[in-house]
C-alpha cells in the first residue's frame, strides 16, 4: 500500500473512533467535527452523511444539517430527518415552491409513514399561506374526519384562517370546538392570543375559559408560559412540530431522538417562541444533553417566563449548583406564585439544605389552598412534606402533630398512612398504631414495594419474623436497587437462620449505600447482627 493511502487510512480509522467516542459520550459537536474530518478524505463511504446529519441535529448546527441532508437527498436517500431540515431551511428562506417540493418528495412512502402524515397537511397548509394561495386550510381540512374532528387539526385550522385575514371565520370555528387532550389544549392557547391580535378579543376569552374548563385548572407547566400569536408560516409550522414534539417525547419507552428532531426543526423556525424552546429543553435534557438544555435557558436580551427560570433552577441543581439554584427558584416562585411552581421551588430547597425555605413556600402553597377533593389530597401530602422537614432537624413533637393532622385529613390515603407510620416505626414510637397504619396502607396498595418493606420491616421488629421475609422478599423484586430494602431483608435473613444470604445481601446493599448505612452494614459483614448494627 501507498504511504500516502496508507496515512490516510489511518487518520480516517482514528476519526471514525473520535466520532463514535463522542457519540457515545454525548458530544455531538465533537462527533460532527470527526465525522466532517472522515467526509473530507471518503466522501463516499457509506452511511457518512446520515451520521452527520444526524449528529448536526443533536448539535443544532442547522448549515451542517442542510448540507448532509441536501447531499443525501441529491444521492437518493430520501430520509424524513433529511426532508425536514431541507423544509425548514426552504421555509427561512421563504422559499414556498422549493419548500412544497421537499414535502412531496417523499410522497411515494407517506402514506406509510405515520409520522409524516402528522405533518404533512400543517406544514403544507403554511407553505400556501407564505404563498399566498387560496384556501391553504384545504389540507387539513383534507384528513380532518368530517364526524369526529380532531379539535387540534381544527384549531390548526382556525390558525391558519387567521393567517389568511380571515379572522371572523376563525372565531366562528372555535366556538364550536371541544377540547378533548392536552394536545388540543396547547394549540387552543395559541389561537386565543391570535385571536386577541386579530381583534377577536372575545372569542378568544370564549376559547380560554374552555381551556380552563378542559385543564381542570391543571397547572400544566406549558399552559403557565406567556400567551405568543402565531401569525406566520414559520411561526405556525414551528408551534405545531414543538406540540409534535412534546407528545412523542411522552410516549413511554419512546425514542429520544425523535422528539429532538422535531424540536430542533421548531426552535430553528421560531427561536423566540417560548413553547417551543421550552419543549427543546426537555428534548435535550431527555437526550442527555443537559448543558445544552441549560445554555438555552440562559440569561438573555429578554427575560425568562417564570416557568422557565424554575426549569433553569431544576437544571442547575441536577447539576449541582444547588445553592444557585435555590435562590433563582425563590426568584421563579415569587414572580409566579403558582402552586407547581411553590411545590418545585420548595422541592429545589429541600435538596440544597434549606428547610426554612422549603418549609415556607409549603406554608404559602398551603394557605392558598381551598377545601374540594383535590386541594384536600394535596394539603395533607404538603403536611407530610413539611413533617420529613422536621423529622430530618429532629423535631419529632412537632412532626407527629404534622402528620396526625394529615391522617385526619386524608385517612384513606395510603401513602400518608405509610409515611406516619414508618416514620413512628422507625423511632419505635407507638409501635402497635404504627403496625396498624402500615397495615392498613399495604391492604390499599398491595402491589407497592415502599409500602412492603414498611409492612416487613413492622413485622421483623415485632418478631414474625417468617411473615417479614416474605414480604422483603416482595419488596425487593419491586424494587431491586433500593438499598434499605435490600438491608431490611439481609437482617430478616439472619434472624430467620439464613446467614449466608443474610451476608449477600448486606454486601448488595453495600454497593449502593452512603455514609452511615455503609459503616453500619461493613460492621454486619463482619461481625453479624446485632441490635447496634440493625437497621433503623
Amino acid at each position: 500500500m501507498p504511504a500516502q493511502a496508507a496515512d490516510d487510512s489511518g487518520m480516517i480509522l482514528n476519526a471514525l473512533v473520535q466520532a463514535r467516542l463522542a457519540e457515545e459520550g454525548g458530544e455531538p459537536a465533537a462527533a460532527l467535527s470527526a465525522l466532517s474530518a472522515v467526509s473530507s478524505a471518503a466522501p463516499d463511504l457509506p452511511g457518512i452523511r446520515g451520521r452527520m446529519l444526524e449528529q448536526a441535529i443533536e448539535a443544532g448546527d442547522l448549515d451542517s444539517a442542510h448540507d448532509a441532508a441536501q447531499r443525501l437527498w441529491a444521492a437518493g436517500e430520501r430520509r424524513f430527518d433529511a426532508q425536514l431540515v431541507l423544509m425548514v431551511d426552504a421555509m427561512r428562506r421563504s422559499d414556498w415552491k422549493a419548500a412544497r417540493s421537499y414535502m412531496a418528495g417523499r410522497a411515494d412512502k407517506a402514506g406509510a409513514d405515520t409520522i409524516a402524515r402528522l405533518i404533512l397537511p400543517t406544514v403544507n397548509a403554511w407553505i400556501d399561506v407564505g404563498a399566498r394561495e387560496n384556501f391553504p386550510e384545504q389540507h387539513l381540512l383534507a384528513v380532518n374526519s368530517r364526524t369526529r374532528p380532531e379539535p387540534a387539526l381544527t384549531l390548526q385550522v382556525a390558525l391558519v384562517q387567521i393567517a389568511a385575514k380571515r379572522a371572523d371565520s376563525a372565531a366562528a370555528l372555535t366556538d364550536g370546538i371541544t377540547l378533548t387532550d392536552r394536545t388540543s389544549q396547547l394549540v387552543a392557547m395559541r389561537v386565543a392570543a391570535t385571536l386577541d391580535k386579530a381583534g377577536e378579543s372575545e372569542a378568544a376569552e370564549r376559547l380560554r375559559g374552555r381551556i380552563a374548563l378542559a385543564s381542570g385548572q391543571r397547572e400544566d407547566p406549558m399552559l403557565l408560559l406567556p400567551d405568543q400569536p402565531v401569525s406566520t408560516p414559520r411561526a405556525g409550522t414551528a408551534q405545531w412540530l414543538g406540540i409534535l414534539a412534546d407528545g412523542l417525547a411522552r410516549t413511554p419507552n419512546g425514542s429520544t431522538k425523535l422528539p429532538l428532531l422535531f424540536a430542533r426543526a421548531a426552535y430553528w423556525l421560531n427561536d423566540e417562541d417560548w413553547a417551543v424552546r421550552a419543549t427543546l429543553v426537555e428534548a435535550l435534557d431527555r437526550n442527555g444533553q443537559s448543558e445544552d438544555a441549560m445554555a438555552l435557558l440562559g440569561t438573555g436580551r429578554q427575560a425568562l417566563p417564570a416557568v422557565l427560570t424554575m426549569r433553569r433552577a431544576e437544571l442547575m441543581a441536577d447539576a449541582g449548583e444547588l445553592a444557585g439554584a435555590a435562590a433563582l427558584a425563590e426568584t421563579a416562585a415569587n414572580a409566579n406564585p403558582a402552586r407547581g411552581l411553590l411545590v418545585r421551588f420548595a422541592d429545589i430547597a429541600r435538596r440544597s439544605g434549606d428547610p426554612a425555605a422549603a418549609a415556607s413556600a409549603y406554608e404559602r402553597l398551603g394557605a392558598a389552598l381551598g377545601d374540594d377533593e383535590g386541594d384536600r389530597a394535596l394539603r395533607g401530602t404538603l403536611l407530610i412534606a413539611r413533617a420529613d422537614l422536621l423529622l430530618q432537624a429532629g423535631r419529632w413533637d412537632e412532626a407527629a402533630a404534622l402528620m396526625e393532622q394529615a391522617v385526619a385529613l386524608r385517612p384513606g390515603d395510603a401513602s400518608i398512612l405509610n409515611f406516619a407510620g414508618y416514620s413512628a416505626l422507625e423511632r419505635r414510637k407507638d409501635m402497635p398504631q404504627s403496625l396498624a397504619r402500615i397495615e392498613a396502607a399495604w391492604h390499599r396498595e398491595p402491589q407497592n414495594a415502599s409500602i412492603s418493606d414498611s409492612l416487613g420491616w413492622a413485622y421483623f421488629l415485632t418478631g414474625r419474623t417468617d411473615d417479614a421475609v416474605d414480604l422483603l422478599e416482595r419488596a425487593q423484586r419491586g424494587e431491586p436497587e433500593n438499598p434499605v430494602i435490600v438491608e431490611h431483608l439481609g437482617d430478616a435473613y439472619w434472624k430467620a437462620g439464613q446467614k449466608f444470604r443474610a451476608r449477600y445481601n448486606w454486601r448488595a446493599a453495600a454497593l449502593l449505600a452512603e455514609a452511615e448505612m455503609a459503616t453500619r452494614l461493613e460492621a454486619k459483614l463482619r461481625d453479624g447482627l446485632t441490635p447496634a448494627t440493625t437497621a433503623p
